[in-house]
């Protein structure tokens, strides 16, 4: 992750006979300190003046994974954390305000300290990552401030990496890391990740390493191209949570007709899944079915009575649906002009 030698590996450089490698000699003739103490602190009891930009206590080894600090214990940042650390790589801090969520992460990730507050954290790792709300990730890097030779990325799908900016120092890179992932339940969210895909942005340098940490938790990293990431996140909010509200409107129907959730779901999720293959092999707009691609006016109509009937908070989705699926079908030749036409119309009158 560093864009410089290693110290350690530096001090090392010296010769059978002794002798002092000719770049450590070099540094050291330039008054360049290759391990400066923290900010505010002395060292042998020289006097030695505050910098935001010296190295952190705790990095890695030469070819290690670095050592990670998660701010925010929530359903994301305790899945990674887990994830993370039965992948080997070293999980050694959280920080939430939150003492149970706090608690509950340290208790799944053994050996991760607890911190209140995220600025503890960055003295303990180099790679610092925030999955806490989008809305907050701004303001809350607005309140660190990275040593030279760390990373920070967050998770959101929405915001780009830019939102990092003002955590920034020399000598430190911003990125983001979004795994395509329904973060329900800790377990089940930490096993999704296998075969999942996770979003990166950053510098090349940070972009190899977020490559490498999405493969060590069985995910695979596509690098988005800029300015790409809201329509990204759109699309992942409409197969996760448009999804689910789709699958409610098909059980409040489902009632109707009798049946409990279990029962749609039994019912109407094979239909889903056979939608979702043929969609794979065909292609989507081939893939469309129903009344839509025949024109069938009459049997849209009959849908809409009813649901204004019976299941009038599911009607505005059946409808744009609808309007959607017209679309498709005329557009592969499917409906003739004078049919979409008319299922407008009915759609139009439904609103």
């Amino acid at each position: 992750m560093r864009a410089w030698p290693d110290p350690d590996e530096l001090r090392g450089r010296v010769s059978e006979a002794g002798e002092v490698d000719p770049t450590l000699r070099e540094l050291r003739d330039r008054g360049i300190d290759l391990d400066p103490p923290p900010p505010g602190q002395h060292r042998h009891g020289d006097e030695v003046s505050a910098s935001d930009h010296a190295h952190p206590h705790v990095h890695s080894g030469p070819g290690e994974p670095p050592v990670v600090g998660i701010v925010g214990a929530g359903a994301v940042g305790t899945a990674l954390g887990m994830a993370l650390a039965r992948a080997g790589w070293p999980v050694a801090a959280v920080a939430s305000r939150d003492a149970a969520r706090r608690e509950r992460f340290r208790s799944l990730v053994p050996g991760a300290r607890g911190f209140a507050e995220a600025t503890a954290l960055l003295d303990e790792v180099e790679l610092v990552i925030l999955a806490v709300p989008d809305d907050v990730i701004p303001s809350l890097a607005g309140q660190l401030r990275m040593y030279s030779g760390q990373a920070m990325v967050h998770t959101s799908g929405a915001l780009g990496a830019e939102a990092l900016a003002p955590a920034m120092a020399a000598g430190t890179q911003v990125g983001a890391f979004h795994p395509l992932v329904a973060f329900a339940d800790t377990e089940l969210a930490v096993a999704a990740l296998h075969g999942a895909t996770v979003a990166i942005e950053g510098d090349d340098q940070l972009v190899d390493l977020l490559a490498r940490m999405a493969e060590a938790v069985g995910a695979q990293a596509v690098r988005l191209a800029p300015g790409t990431k809201a329509a990204y996140h759109a699309a992942a909010v409409l197969a996760a949570g448009g999804f689910i509200a789709l699958l409610d409107a098909i059980a409040e129907l489902g009632r109707v007709a009798g049946l409990d959730e279990a029962g749609s779901l039994s019912i109407y999720g094979r239909l889903a899944e056979q939608s979702l293959a043929n969609a794979r092999v065909l292609g989507i707009a081939r893939a469309l079915t129903g009344p839509m691609t025949r024109g069938d006016v009459g049997t849209l109509d009959r849908h809409l009575a009813t649901m204004r009937a019976h299941a009038p908070a599911a009607l505005a989705l059946y409808v744009a649906a609808a309007e959607r699926e017209v679309a498709l079908a005329e557009g592969r030749g499917a409906l003739a002009p004078e049919a979409a036409a008319a299922m407008r119309a009915s759609l139009a009158r439904a609103r």
